[in-house]
């Protein structure tokens, strides 16, 4: 096998080998993973991924500092973007989730400190041998999901924040066989 059989288009195909489950540790990065990940609760990845440039754009570059001064006038601008998923209640959850990163920040200096503690600073290596063996959720995503809405964040239930730490590497998930695990 040379990739897990999720990645079926080019788009899919070009993630999966340059991006998914790789160890991520810079902050801007992780919160632009993070919100991907928020606006896919119900849709697919694909969906998402196709969008990302356009989240990119009415983003500010997923500038958590720019994002977090967005105001009513911003918002309904983003409500009104045919780039990205118009979901008020999502898009709303963009400015949320950017104050509670920069209180995480003050408590922790950094996103990444918070985000890896969860995993103790290092990568869990998952060994599976099919794409249905995949969890959707575990209980240390249901832990970070608890921790993260304690501290502001939402749209992060247990399984948007499994496939966060399946997209910034701190679980690994490529499928026995793949050449990229």
């Amino acid at each position: 096998m040379e990739r897990c059989t999720w990645a079926t288009t080019k788009l899919m195909k070009k993630y999966h080998d340059e991006e998914w489950g790789k160890p991520l540790h810079d902050d801007q990065s992780l919160f632009e993973l993070l919100i991907l990940e928020t606006m896919q609760a119900g849709l697919s990845w694909a969906t998402i991924l196709a969008k990302r440039e356009n989240y990119r754009k009415a983003l500010d570059g997923f500038n958590p500092a720019k994002i977090v001064l967005y105001n009513q006038e911003k918002l309904e601008e983003l409500n009104s973007n045919p780039g990205i998923i118009r979901n008020k209640l999502k898009n709303a959850s963009i400015i949320k989730n950017a104050k509670a990163f920069f209180k995480v920040k003050q408590e922790y200096e950094t996103f990444d400190r918070y985000i890896w503690s969860f995993v103790d600073g290092q990568p869990i290596i998952n060994h599976f041998n099919s794409m249905e063996s995949l969890p959707a959720k575990t209980e240390l995503s249901l832990k970070m999901s608890k921790d993260m809405k304690k501290r502001g964040f939402s749209f992060v239930g247990p399984v948007t924040c499994y496939a966060f730490m399946e997209a910034a590497g701190l679980v690994n998930d490529h499928i026995e066989g793949c050449k990229f695990k």
